[in-house]
Parts: structure tokens; sequence; C-alpha cells
């Protein structure tokens, strides 16, 4: 029972740190206004990230891309590791560092958002990705652990989350991640979601 103790307290502990830290609540709603002005203007986001970040990475897009709380339009997101024929080509083929940021050379454009997330900050092929997205334009988000690592320098918007402890920092991200699809759904299609949330009253 410790360990499970232990990892909820800490999971409540980062979450209330990353609350009290000033301008954190304010940069997820900025964050959220980008991505929604950026469907808005019919550009997509694309994510990309590592092991469980991958994982995020994909989930965060198919809530974008399906649904969150709401029946609705799709909206264009894609986790960039999703293509295993292209990774795996690119990898081989190239380098593994280059496999997100070809995959954002083939398929990003000016006005398109990155979510690139990293909990140290310093995957080199989510910082390659960053990079590219950069030159063409695009608006980079980066979702890191309490350093930011080398992304804090690299990316438009950066979200620290206060801990070095891997797995927590991706719970965080995901509640993040969470929290802007709600407000992006919100944004785009607000009729439906003022109704759905009355009618849950």
């Amino acid at each position: 029972m410790s360990i499970i103790h232990r990892a909820i307290k800490n999971n409540i502990r980062i979450v209330n740190n990353f609350l009290k830290t000033k301008g954190n609540t304010e940069n997820v709603y900025t964050i959220a206004k980008e991505i929604t002005q950026a469907f808005k203007r019919n550009n997509k986001v694309l994510i990309c990230g590592n092991g469980g970040s991958a994982a995020d990475a994909q989930h965060i897009a198919a809530e974008l891309s399906g649904k969150f709380y709401l029946k609705r339009e799709p909206l264009f997101a894609e986790a960039l590791h999703c293509n295993t024929s292209f990774l795996t080509a690119v990898a081989n083929d190239f380098s593994f560092k280059d496999v997100f940021s070809r995959a954002v050379k083939a398929m990003g454009r000016k006005g398109d958002i990155l979510i690139a997330i990293s909990t140290s900050g310093n995957s080199e092929n989510v910082i390659r990705a960053i990079e590219t997205a950069n030159k063409m334009g695009m608006i980079t988000i980066g979702l890191t652990g309490k350093t930011g690592g080398k992304m804090k320098n690299l990316c438009h918007y950066l979200i620290k989350v206060p801990s070095d402890d891997t797995p927590r920092i991706q719970e965080v991200h995901i509640l993040i991640g969470h929290i802007i699809c709600e407000i992006v759904e919100k944004e785009i299609f607000r009729k439906k979601y003022d109704s759905s949330h009355t009618s849950r009253r």
C-alpha cells in the first residue's frame, strides 16, 4: 500500500505545485487559444514524443480528431509515430534522430502547430522536429519536466511540470492535454458544448 499512497500523494503534490506557480494556468489557456485559432484557419496539429510521451501524443491526437466530450466534426491532429513503415524506413535509411523532423517537413505547413513532448526536454528527435517546425513557420509548443532541457530555448510556448520523476510528469502532461482539448472543443463548438454541459447540471 505504501507504493500506492506515495504515487498518489506525489501526483497531487506536483499538480498543486503546478497550479501554484505563477503563469502556468495562463500559459495553458494561451496555448489552447493558439490551437483553436490554428484549427479555425484550417491548419493542423502535429504531435511527437517517445515511449510514454508517444502514447500521450497519440492520446491527445485522438481526443482532437475523434471527440473529447462532444459528438462533433473532427479536427486535424496527428501523432507522428503512428506510420510504422515511415518510422522504421527513416530510422533505417537516415537516423532515428530524424524520424520526427522528416515527418514535420512532409506534413507541416506554415501556421500549423507542433506539440513536442519530452519529460527531459532533451530528446534529440523531438529537438530536431522543433527546429524544423520553427524554420517552416509553425507554432511550437513543448511539454517537459521541471528544467525544460534544451526545449526551453526552442519552443514558442513551454509547459514545465515541476518534477524530475518521469511517470509523474507524464501524468500531468495528459491532464494538461485533456484540459487543452476541452478548451479547444468549447471554443470551436461553443453551442454544442454549452448545450451538453447545461444538460449535465
